[in-house]
């Protein structure tokens, strides 16, 4: 009885420990689920990721638009914003050069002084000497530059435009140029701009140009001076000359490179406005100029000047529109302000490729400026 039950527990325990028969339906529809699961989470992957870089897209598009849509209300209520964009004084081009060392930027016949306008404002200024006088210059103070003035070489006092300083490399390259020429070539950053001191508004640029210009006639004696502005600077250059005039002081020539017709015009104009079609572009943007005091009305001065006027602009200048120019010289070349000087435009084809700030490379300049 006792080896009877012992066997049945030996058999119970064996049939236990034996492996559980296959069941061939069971094992087939877990075998055919499982790569139909994985096929679902490999589906979902890429159509998550999808749907994700579509989401952060909507957003980052909305979040654009966004800011489109505030930039024209924070100029309406900022207009010292677009003074700014105008003026574009704290863009400093090129970088890391100093400013008092000419000589630097292969001027070595410049001497780098400092004038004081007004209370609280001091401008820095070059004069480049003619190219006669290279030699002699090397080495000479501040005095024997403000002497040379009065000898018999003609001056040129140069406006340049927004931006940049009196050490920008297309500026650099034209007082090259009109100094072999046989021109002392006098020029200046308007307070705010480079190492100049003071806040900027076309007030204080006008009445810099003007201090400068008056600083030149009490050492250049009789000899010519002509008054040279290129872009923004041509509307400082108006500005001055109109004044001069109304004070019976001309100076002997006006020189406009790239000039346009009015402050509004050239904004509404210029490559860079994204927001002309903008509903309201005129109340949102230029408005602000206006109440900024911003006006540089060429198209008005030229009304008042009476001096001999040469406009230089070419076809090919994204910045300022070619248009804009030839504008102005039907407005100049109407005036009964000038029926006694002459007034020429000249124009440079495309094929040229002087756009904004290059007419210095003309070989033809010498004959233009004779």
């Amino acid at each position: 009885m006792r080896k009877r039950n012992e066997s049945v527990t030996v058999e119970h325990e064996r049939a236990a420990a034996a492996p559980a028969p296959l069941d061939k339906g069971c094992s087939l529809r877990h075998s055919l689920r499982l790569p139909a699961a994985a096929a679902d989470t490999g589906m979902k992957r890429p159509l998550g990721r999808r749907y994700g870089l579509w989401f952060r897209l909507r957003k980052l598009i909305i979040w654009l638009l966004g800011v489109y849509i505030a930039i024209p209300f924070l100029v309406k209520l900022c207009p010292a914003i677009q003074a700014k964009l105008v003026f574009l004084n704290f863009v400093r081009v090129p970088y890391f050069i100093d400013l008092k060392r000419p000589q630097d930027q292969g001027l070595n016949h410049t001497c780098n002084y400092y004038l004081q306008p007004e209370e609280d404002v001091t401008i820095g200024v070059w004069h480049t000497v003619p190219a006669a006088l290279w030699k002699n210059a090397r080495g000479k103070d501040q005095l024997w530059f403000e002497d040379a003035l009065g000898s018999s070489q003609p001056v040129i006092l140069y406006l340049h435009g927004n931006a940049g300083t009196r050490g920008g490399d297309h500026r650099v390259e034209l007082y090259k140029v009109l100094s072999s020429l046989g021109y002392h070539v006098v020029t200046f950053d308007y307070r705010g701009w480079g190492d100049s001191i003071g806040s900027p508004s076309e007030r204080g640029m006008t009445y810099d140009a003007l201090h400068v210009f008056d600083w030149i006639k009490a050492r250049s004696g009789d000899n010519p001076v002509y008054i040279w502005g290129h872009s923004l600077g041509t509307g400082v250059a108006t500005n001055l000359v109109r004044r001069l005039c109304e004070r019976e002081t001309p100076p002997d020539a006006l020189i406009l490179e790239s000039p346009f017709t009015n402050i509004r015009e050239e904004a509404r104009s210029h490559p860079f406005s994204i927001y002309r079609y903008f509903p309201g572009f005129d109340w949102f943007f230029l408005d602000p100029i206006t109440t900024s005091g911003i006006k540089f009305a060429n198209d008005e001065n030229v009304k008042y000047i009476s001096c001999s006027l040469l406009i230089l602009h070419a076809e090919d200048d994204p910045v300022v529109p070619f248009h804009l120019g030839k504008k102005l010289y039907n407005i100049a070349a109407t005036s009964r302000s000038f029926r006694d000087y002459k007034v020429q435009f000249v124009p440079f084809h495309t094929d040229l490729g002087y756009r904004h700030k290059y007419i210095y490379r003309s070989p033809e300049l010498p004959r233009i400026l004779r």
